[in-house]
């Protein structure tokens, strides 16, 4: 089931309460690390394709730099509008250095 999962960074290219976004089975993702603990979701908000990585990080909330939508990181949910629509999320695990994601996105309503 491994075969499932994709290398996709380092784990010292993502500093705690820093994201970082990445291309990865074309998609743009958005990768975070709070307290040491890697998630990922897409990084194009669902409101108007804002980067989110370019936003601000704050626990688990990862706020959009153009119209401060926010987003859960541990479930792609909004919690601040205008955004509407929840991000896709994607599995992660920690292979010694390296960050892989599930290949599939994990949608959940």
């Amino acid at each position: 089931m491994s075969e499932d999962f994709v290398k996709i960074v380092d784990t010292k290219d993502i500093q705690p309460s820093q994201m970082k976004e990445v291309q990865f089975d074309g998609e743009d993702v958005c990768i975070t690390n709070v307290d040491g603990k890697y998630y990922a979701i897409g990084n194009i908000c669902t409101h108007e394709g804002g980067p989110l990585a370019d936003g601000i990080l704050e626990g688990y909330e990862v706020e959009c730099p153009w119209h401060q939508s926010k987003f859960d990181v541990r479930t792609g949910k909004v919690t601040n509008p205008p955004a509407s629509e929840s991000e896709p999320t994607y599995e992660i695990k920690v292979d010694g250095n390296s960050i892989l994601a599930k290949k599939r996105p994990n949608i959940k309503e």
